[in-house]
């Protein structure tokens, strides 16, 4: 008998078992699908990719397609950076808990700014009041960033910044800051987020029109391509998508769309892909379908390099690597025995590792309460050293490389985004789509039908649709000390008494006069602002009379 059809024979054997074992065992659903509603078929064979060629799928790790990873050693070298997310109160209050998490094995930082800061607000605007430093660190004036990374040697950590209208400030604050301490730009490293199209489209946290706030985002790309090069230069964030209530195909495809709108800004503003391609770095989310979380990423870095070099023609093979921070999914924490997260989140950073993630944040068990205590945060931290040391899966690249269920999903993937992607190209690109509504409506759609499948009980939340207890909620969770506000802005007050008001006065005018110009490039002009201690609301303002506001829908 020949090997195939001794193949065939046992196929049937095994379907005549199902056969018999259904009838006295029926299973649990009719039918089985991913977030994405991918099917799930019951079993998976080497017949589900006939024909396909390992070298055009799969390749090897660190070469194109990068489908196995973007390093030809992954993690074998070094583990990923362990980035904790991390701001509240005042810059004094966030560099403790920096210098703690770094203390404890903390690899790189990332910071967490409060509302007012992140739409352009000083902490004494009217707008300001009753959220200075909650959900995040307040940053109205150089002093605070000098503050934010008092002790911590910029030319030794990379820092992550999840900044979006006024990122071009905080970079430039960044950036005096090395100055002061020694460290020229050039050696800066970090990532800051400054991807505006997401803000509209599931965030919210903008400032300017779209056209005004790509023009930010460009002059970005250019100015650190001479001056800041190893830094990452936008962190093209799927996360926010997924957590507007998006699925997975979703996240990946309007991700990339987004990605692809960068792409095209630069290039139409005179930038070569060449130039600043190396340095897009992008954000994903971590959910709980662990199999479809892996194929996701997996599928990801495979679109995003054939895009960069069949349609742009990027000839340097940087360019084609898409390279991904990755955090844990926020929406799927419970307020409800919270200490169930801690397992949620170690699946999530298990498959964010398996799929080949650059950077890591696991979130913490009370984050669905309130921001995260220091024990908790030190726990989150703990989950990703255990995978890293202990379990043994950092040992081979692409574990699950192979697997016919995950390689099947991984192309599912990729097809089904790509079919998103030539709609968006059919509505004249993701800023039109943004501006129409359409990705927007189709999170809401995907949010409104995962909810009625938790209220209907179809999914299964552990410990709040089902498996529930009797419980008092935690009290032992960390508050933001109201008095901190108060400091905040007296501290800001203070900076606009004693500064040379005659010198912020200039520097505003002449960054007032460039931003008339749309061809200057308007960084040279925020870092000579920041440097004279003018406040990011001062800067902010100067760009919201030229630019206008964005209103939304």
């Amino acid at each position: 008998m020949s090997e195939q059809s001794k193949y065939h024979e046992q196929e049937q054997q095994w379907k005549t078992d199902v056969e018999k074992t259904t009838k006295r065992f029926p299973e649990r659903k009719e039918e089985f699908i991913t977030s994405s509603e991918i099917p799930i078929d019951r079993l998976y064979t080497p017949e589900e990719n006939p024909g396909e060629t390992y070298e055009d799928k799969l390749g090897f790790p660190g070469q194109y397609p990068y489908t196995r990873g973007i390093q030809p050693t992954m993690y074998r070298s070094r583990y990923w950076t362990m980035r904790q997310y991390a701001g509240f109160g005042s810059a004094e209050e966030t560099n403790k808990r920096f210098r703690y998490l770094l203390e404890q094995g903390q690899t790189g930082l990332s910071v967490a700014f409060d509302l007012p800061t992140q739409i352009g607000y000083d902490s004494d605007d009217p707008m300001a009041e009753g959220e200075v430093g909650k959900v995040g660190v307040a940053i109205d004036t150089l002093k605070d960033m000098e503050q934010l990374f008092d002790q911590i040697p910029l030319d030794k950590v990379s820092t992550s910044m999840t900044i979006n209208a006024p990122a071009s400030i905080l970079l430039c604050m960044y950036i005096a800051v090395g100055e002061k301490q020694g460290v020229p730009m050039e050696k800066l490293t970090g990532t800051i987020q400054n991807d505006i199209l997401k803000e509209y489209i599931a965030r919210g946290t903008y400032i300017y029109p779209p056209k005004p706030s790509m023009r930010l985002i460009t002059n970005i790309f250019g100015y650190c391509q001479t001056h800041v090069p190893k830094f990452n230069t936008i962190s093209i964030s799927g996360y926010h998508i997924r957590e507007a209530g998006s699925t997975a195909v979703q996240e990946v495809a309007f991700t990339i769309a987004n990605g692809m709108a960068y792409v095209d800004a630069a290039i139409e503003s005179g930038l070569e892909v060449d130039q600043f391609a190396p340095r897009l770095a992008f954000f994903f989310n971590a959910h709980n379908q662990f199999f479809e979380e892996v194929a996701k990423f997996r599928a990801a870095r495979r679109i995003w390099a054939k895009i960069m070099k069949e349609h742009y023609q990027a000839e340097n093979p940087k360019s084609w690597k898409l390279r991904f921070h990755t955090q844990t999914g926020g929406s799927t924490l419970t307020a409800q025995q919270p200490d169930n997260n801690i397992v949620r989140v170690t699946l999530q950073a298990l498959a964010a590792v398996m799929g080949g993630t650059q950077s890591l944040h696991t979130n913490s068990r009370d984050e669905a309460l309130a921001l995260p205590t220091e024990d908790s945060a030190r726990i989150a931290l703990r989950t990703q050293q255990i995978i890293a040391n202990e379990s043994g899966v950092a040992d081979t690249i692409d574990p699950l490389g192979g697997s016919y269920y995950v390689e099947s999903l991984t192309d599912k993937i990729e097809e089904e985004v790509n079919d998103y992607l030539e709609r968006i190209d059919k509505l004249g690109g993701a800023v039109q789509a943004v501006e129409d509504g359409y990705m927007q409506r189709e999170i809401h759609q995907s949010a409104y039908d995962a909810q009625k499948k938790i209220e209907s009980g179809e999914d299964i939340i552990v410990g709040m649709n089902e498996f529930r207890i009797e419980e008092e909620i935690n009290p032992d969770l960390l508050r933001v000390d109201e008095a901190l506000e108060a400091h905040q802005i007296e501290q800001t007050k203070n900076i606009r008494e004693t500064r040379d008001q005659q010198l912020v006065d200039d520097c505003l005018n002449n960054l007032k006069e460039a931003a008339r110009h749309e061809n200057e490039n308007l960084m040279p002009y925020i870092l000579e602002a920041v440097k004279a201690y003018a406040t990011v609301g001062e800067i902010a303002n100067v760009l919201r009379e030229e630019f206008g506001e964005y209103t939304g829908m």
